[in-house]
């Protein structure tokens, strides 16, 4: 289907009983097929219908986050909301009889054995027992983004949102870095109860759904949830000790030359986004120039991302400025009906405005690359997969930073690869973070700050949170939308930045060949599990012996801070 503007896209919406009996065909259909034709033709008819339903979804997910206070937007998220796990039901009905019936060998050689994987984690997942409990699960976790979404901050006679004020955390001038974050954990100092009560009663319907499931606990469902087919536990806890034995130290000698380098006796944790005396680089425009500036940056990094990215502009697909009622963050989502992706962020000003951008880009370039796989679980990879695509964007972009920062771009590519170090222990940190919580559902609000704070102290030993009482307490966590939304979905950023940083590296050797293999990584979409998808890409998966050393070593050696 030709894609038409994004203003002009509509679906209509599904009705559940019409839903219902179109899965009713689907099975009498299967169950009536004659031959291998037929029951392809079946198969077809379900992406189809799903492709359909997703595509309703997403748009209407996607218009509440652009404007909260919408009323039509919301109601009709609510409805996506309460739909979804009704879909779900069904589909996952209808997997049953692929996967328990005779032809499931037949399936398997047209289709290849990961999409039956990833069919198999589905039907595991869920049950019509927890169809309810999903609904309840969506709804809070909406709470949470709408409150987040309608912050008002006030700071210095002005009010702001949690995406415009934290370019303050940037500010040369270290007492407004001070008093702005001041202001923004006070916020959260005062919506504590309400943002503890949220998270308390999401981890007991999450421990509900699983032990109605048979798990002891959410950690393996959440694990199941998050597709992951060639992992497991043991793996994420072994890549979580190379990080704290390979990173942590190395982050500590740079968050102490930091320090040296801003003349600062001891650092805050809001000194931490400041990486530069100068003040870190911002873009040389105003937001409507960066985003024009980026056409150039993208087709000089390939023409391919070029063009596509003009394609986006020209359909109203990016939505990058923050505004009030906006939700916070940013993410990428494709539109199955239209063959297009949808790129949301919230700029501010700041250098993070060019890592969201093709960050986001690359999540876009890689489902569009890849529009054309069937089935629809081909489309995206699994998380952990997606995310190299997004962060090695970001680096594979660094030669054409001169567009947006000048004769700063070289502070800002030693900025942003400092930045992806630091970010390293905190990714592990927030995944360590939330297994505890789920092992220990019992546990209450102080509990479970502790539990953070015990994780600072790990895994971001350098961390100082200056008297700021929330921050003291071990609230920070409740800043992440991952946690809240997402459950074990942070872990996926830290091991797709060990992938993407062997790209860049790779670059620096050969950027030809470095881009044509991201390039064709982008093409096989979903199309297999994690590590075959790195290595078929030439690189070596995060949980092989060494890897994350020789990596994070590269990057060292980069910026000087080998030890000794």
């Amino acid at each position: 289907m030709s894609a038409p503007h994004f203003s002009a896209m509509h679906t209509a919406r599904p009705d559940p009983a019409a839903l219902a009996v179109s899965y009713e065909e689907l099975g009498k259909a299967w169950a009536s097929a004659a031959d291998e034709a037929g029951r392809r033709a079946v198969i077809e008819r379900w992406d189809g219908l799903r492709s359909s339903f997703s595509t309703w979804y997403e748009l209407a997910q996607a218009r509440f986050t652009q404007n909260t206070g919408d009323e039509t937007a919301r109601a009709e998220r609510e409805r996506s909301d309460e739909l979804e796990p009704r879909a779900t039901s069904l589909e996952v009905g209808f997997l049953r009889l692929l996967l328990e019936g005779p032809h499931r060998s037949e399936l398997e050689s047209w289709l290849g054995g990961h999409a039956l994987a990833l069919w198999e984690l589905k039907v595991r997942a869920y049950d019509p027992a927890i169809e309810e409990a999903r609904v309840r699960e969506a709804k809070l976790a909406a709470e949470y983004t709408d409150l987040i979404a309608q912050a008002k901050i006030s700071f210095r006679g002005e009010t702001f949102n949690h995406a415009s004020i934290v370019k303050f955390a940037q500010d040369p001038d270290r007492a407004i870095r001070e008093e702005a974050a001041i202001a923004r954990w006070a916020w959260f100092e005062d919506h504590g109860e309400t943002a503890d009560r949220i998270y308390g009663d999401l981890v007991r319907l999450r421990h509900e759904m699983a032990t109605t499931l048979g798990h002891p606990d959410f950690v393996e469902l959440g694990y199941e949830r998050m597709k992951r087919v060639d992992y497991g536990r043991e793996d994420v806890e072994r890549f979580r000790a190379e990080v704290l034995r390979h990173v942590v130290p190395l982050c500590e000698r740079l968050m102490t030359r930091r320090g040296e380098v801003l003349g600062l006796d001891r650092m805050m944790f809001w000194d931490e986004a400041l990486a530069d005396p100068e003040g870190n680089p911002k873009p040389l425009g105003d937001e409507a120039w960066t985003e024009a500036q980026a056409a150039h940056v993208f087709s000089e990094t390939h023409e391919q991302l070029g063009q596509f990215y003009e394609m986006m502009g020209q359909r109203g697909l990016l939505d990058l400025v923050t505004r009030d009622g906006k939700a916070a963050g940013g993410y990428t989502t494709f539109f199955e009906e239209f063959e297009v992706p949808f790129v949301f962020s919230n700029f501010n000003g700041t250098l993070g405005d060019v890592d969201v951008l093709t960050h986001e880009m690359g999540h876009a370039f890689q489902v569009w690359s890849s529009r054309e796989l069937f089935p629809m679980e081909y489309r995206w990879p699994t998380l952990e997969a997606c995310e190299i695509h997004s962060m090695s964007l970001e680096h594979l972009a660094w030669p054409s930073m001169e567009h947006f920062f000048g004769d700063a771009a070289e502070r800002y590519r030693r900025i942003h690869l400092e930045g992806g170090l630091t970010f390293l222990p905190y990714g592990v940190a927030v995944d360590h973070f939330q297994h505890l919580v789920y092992e220990r559902p019992e546990a209450g609000p102080a509990d479970r700050h502790a539990m953070w704070s015990e994780m600072e102290r790990t895994y971001l030993p350098w961390r100082a949170n200056g008297g700021i009482r929330r921050l003291e307490s071990g609230g920070r966590w409740q800043a992440q939308l991952h946690i809240y939304g997402a459950p074990f979905y942070y872990i996926d950023y830290t091991l797709a930045l060990t992938c993407a940083l062997q790209l860049w590296a790779w670059a620096d050797r050969d950027r030809p060949a470095a881009l044509e293999a991201y390039v064709e990584l982008c093409r096989r979409g979903g199309s297999a599990p994690f590590q075959t998808l790195a290595r078929g890409a030439g690189l070596t998966s995060p949980f092989d012996q060494g890897c994350l050393e020789e990596v994070v070593g590269h990057a060292a050696r980069r910026l000087g801070l080998e030890d000794g």
